[in-house]
């Protein structure tokens, strides 16, 4: 490898967003360390995939030194592992509480810590965080009092990082779609899912994956929520 090849390392990228944010990196020329839970081996040599429990330090530690062996630096963390659980607020159970935390919130504080430590012997780095709009626009029949809280969380965290971080050379931002096609949407839904966006229709992958290219390559931009929601987070 090059030293000149950037590294990213995304978080749930098994499928839907995650896979399509590697394949834009790797498109750039990337190198890029990919990690969910249950992930094949890629054929693609620029590419290490790391199974396991982002929720869980240990994981979050196998894949920051599986980047630092392989490609010796990190360039770029993707927090875009999450989970989504729709219900009213009372009827959450402490099962659900547990397992948005430590996905949401467990999964961007474990690695981000060591990523930044990394990143800091180079005085240079971004975090880029996946959230979502529904936490600047709550829908009516869509509870989301989880994922507000979590990547509300996300949000603010964002903002603190680039502050804490800027002076080293470190940016911290955050990409906030609304409802993205994805294999979490079955296709019966997405015309009702798309009518709830001022635009009329819901986003594709690859709205976010440009997004967070775009910020990748904006050196003068941090601490910024940047929204992919077809106007939701504007209003009605």
């Amino acid at each position: 490898m090059s030293n000149a090849q950037k590294v990213a390392i995304v978080t749930g990228a098994s499928q839907g967003i995650g896979a399509e944010i590697v394949n834009a990196f790797r498109a750039q020329g990337y190198a890029v360390v990919a990690t969910a839970r249950s992930i094949k081996q890629s054929d693609d040599e620029n590419v290490v995939a790391i199974a396991g429990d982002i929720g869980e330090r240990a994981t979050a530690q196998r894949v920051v030194e599986a980047a630092i062996a392989r490609f010796g630096r990190i360039d770029t963390l993707v927090n875009n592992a999450g989970i989504f659980i729709a219900k009213p607020f009372t009827q959450y159970t402490q099962e659900d509480y547990d397992a948005v935390l430590k996905v949401n919130l467990n999964g961007f504080f474990y690695i981000t810590q060591l990523a930044i430590e990394q990143m800091e012997k180079n005085r240079s780095g971004h975090i880029v965080n996946i959230t979502t709009s529904l936490v600047d626009h709550a829908i009516s029949g869509v509870p989301s009092v989880l994922a507000s809280l979590t990547k509300g969380g996300l949000n603010g965290a964002t903002k603190s990082l680039a502050i804490e971080y800027a002076k080293s050379g470190i940016r911290a931002n955050a990409v906030s779609p609304g409802v993205i096609k994805s294999p979490m949407h079955a296709p019966e839904t997405h015309d009702a899912l798309g009518a709830l966006h001022p635009m009329g229709h819901m986003g594709e992958m690859s709205d976010i994956a440009n997004a967070v290219l775009y910020l990748d390559n904006a050196p003068f931009v941090t601490g910024e929520i940047l929204h992919v929601d077809g106007g939701q987070s504007a209003g009605h």
